[in-house]
C-alpha cells in the first residue's frame, strides 16, 4: 500500500532539509528519490530506508533488522531496505542523518552496477 496523505506530508516536512526529494507511486508502495535514486519505500505508512554494508550496522545496533519482505510466486523475497526504527520518526535531525545515509548507499550501489552493453546492430 501507498503512504496514507498524512504520512507522505509528515515525510515531506522532516526530509524537506535533506532536499530534492521526491516521492511517487510504484509496486503498490510509494518510492523516496532524491537525484533519481530510490533510497527508501514506504509501505503501509511504515518507511523503510536503503542499507548496504556501510550503514548497515546502524540499523543492527538500532534493533533486530527488520528488511522489507515480499511473497512472490510463493517464495518469501527481501529488499535491501529496512524498517526504520519508531523512535526516528520522533527525531527529525537524526532522521535525516538517516535518510542522508541512504541517499550515499544508493549512489554507491548505482556506481557499482556494470552498465549494460549495448548491442551492436546488424551490419547490412
Amino acid at each position: 500500500m501507498t503512504a496514507s496523505p498524512g504520512f507522505a506530508e509528515f515525510l515531506r516536512e522532516h526530509l524537506a532539509p535533506v532536499g530534492g526529494v521526491a516521492m511517487r507511486r510504484m509496486f503498490g508502495s510509494t518510492g523516496l528519490f532524491r537525484d533519481g535514486l530510490l533510497f527508501a519505500l514506504v509501505s503501509r505508512d511504515t518507511l523503510y530506508l536503503r542499507v548496504d554494508s556501510q550503514n548497515q550496522p546502524a540499523f543492527e545496533e538500532a534493533g533486530p533488522p527488520e528488511p522489507m519482505r515480499y511473497t512472490r510466486q510463493g517464495k518469501l523475497r527481501e529488499l535491501p531496505y529496512w524498517r526504520v526504527p519508531d523512535q526516528l520518526l520522533d527525531e527529525p535531525d537524526t532522521l535525516r542523518d538517516w535518510a542522508r545515509a541512504a541517499i550515499a548507499a544508493s549512489r554507491r550501489v548505482a556506481a557499482e552496477r556494470k552498465p549494460r552493453k549495448r548491442q551492436a546492430a546488424p551490419a547490412t
